[in-house]
């Protein structure tokens, strides 16, 4: 995902929809070291059964595109091909996937429209678990939002290890206090 503050909002989205549907969501700022980012990107790629790949800022009218969004949906798309893996591809548009990355027409990405709402609702429509009760994930993603002024003060930024953990940490805690009712 992108890395800036046009992104925030949705963000803090697809961490308060990931921990509310039960996953731990990672990312490249929690992981310390002098590797380069990429070999961090390949080892959590490694690491994970899941990842989900932002490429809604693949967009040339808004100036400079974005291409590590779709390297990095290119790794994963191949350790795929050699262990087990499944990607997902979010996108705020209809049908610009297949005009921007014609290579993976028939791949259906989750579409935000966005939103932070709409990426709540495509998250809830691909990890929403049957059998298992229904968090609700707006108000995991208004904690995190009313948090991230705080968090922006104490790390300066929300893209820093030490947001992001206490990020995931809320919005974990959060979603297992509804759990048990």
């Amino acid at each position: 995902m992108p890395y800036d503050g046009r992104y925030t909002p949705l963000y803090l989205a697809a961490i308060a929809g990931l921990c509310g549907l039960g996953l731990r969501p990672r990312g490249v700022v929690e992981i310390a070291g002098p590797q380069r980012r990429l070999e961090r990107i390949q080892n959590l790629l490694g690491r994970c059964p899941i990842s989900v790949h932002e490429l809604s800022r693949v967009d040339l009218s808004r100036g400079v595109p974005r291409f590590n969004m779709p390297f990095e949906l290119g790794l994963a798309v191949e350790m795929s091909r050699h262990q087990k893996h499944r990607w997902f591809v979010l996108e705020a548009r209809p049908y610009r996937l297949q005009r921007s990355l014609s290579d993976l027409n028939g791949t259906d990405p989750l579409i935000h429209g966005g939103r932070p709402e709409g990426l709540l609702q495509a998250l809830a429509d691909v990890f929403d678990r049957p059998g298992t009760p229904r968090v609700p994930l707006e108000p995991i993603f208004d904690l995190l939002r009313r948090q991230a002024p705080i968090l922006l003060r104490r790390y300066g930024g929300l893209y820093t290890r030490g947001a992001f953990a206490d990020l995931v940490w809320s919005a974990t805690d959060l979603a297992a206090q509804f759990r048990q009712g």
